[in-house]
């Protein structure tokens, strides 16, 4: 009986370690992104350093394997919990791949395919929040800080307002863990952006 949860959770797992800004800026430009800019394998690097086609498709690609494997869960028919639980198995893989000596990205667009499979109302009014803080600011970083804080709570307030399905204890549970996550990865934004030291979109790298 515990084989197909397993597996389901390793399967996300390992599809989560697919490195897509690396393997895309690899194929396009032999560079490893991890090398240049801010050394993190993620689409605001590629942005940065690689153009924004390279970083937009780095996105949809890292949107679409937090997605798929919470739909392939929720096509099985599994308990809620554990479609949860692998959206957030592919955050982990996005966060520390196997494949790449365990350094990855920090699972916005990951988390955001997540969401969107699981609270997808609440998935957009996030990306909303994103959007407008990174308008508002030019912080990357604080946006993604923001809406990872609000969404679980969106996806609380539509379901105690009957604007979306009601969610399981578990569900909940998960879809906390998985913003708690993308919390833990932007420590270091967090630091920077006390300090006054936090690069905003479009600036260019400090000396």
């Amino acid at each position: 009986m515990m084989a197909r949860p397993l597996a389901l959770l390793a399967g996300a797992y390992l599809l989560g370690s697919i490195s897509f800004s690396l393997l895309v800026v690899w194929l396009a430009e032999r560079v490893d992104v991890r090398t240049v800019g801010s050394g993190n394998a993620g689409a605001t690097n590629v942005l940065r350093t690689s153009g924004r086609w390279l970083a937009l498709l780095v996105v949809v690609l890292d949107v679409a394997k937090g997605l798929a494997p919470v739909r392939v869960a929720q096509a099985l028919g599994v308990p809620p919990e554990l479609a949860a639980g692998a959206g957030l198995a592919a955050m982990l893989g996005h966060s520390f791949p196997l494949y790449f000596g365990f350094r990855g990205g920090k699972g916005v667009a990951t988390g955001f395919g997540v969401f969107l499979a699981l609270v997808p109302l609440a998935a957009a009014a996030g990306l909303a929040i994103f959007v407008a803080t990174v308008w508002r600011t030019r912080f990357v970083s604080l946006g993604s800080i923001v809406a990872a804080v609000a969404l679980p709570l969106f996806a609380l307030a539509f379901a105690w307002l009957g604007l979306a399905p009601p969610l399981a204890a578990g569900t909940v549970t998960m879809v906390a863990a998985c913003a708690a996550l993308v919390l833990f990865q932007h420590r270091s934004n967090v630091g920077r952006l006390r300090a006054g030291s936090e690069r905003r979109l479009g600036e260019r790298s400090r000396a």
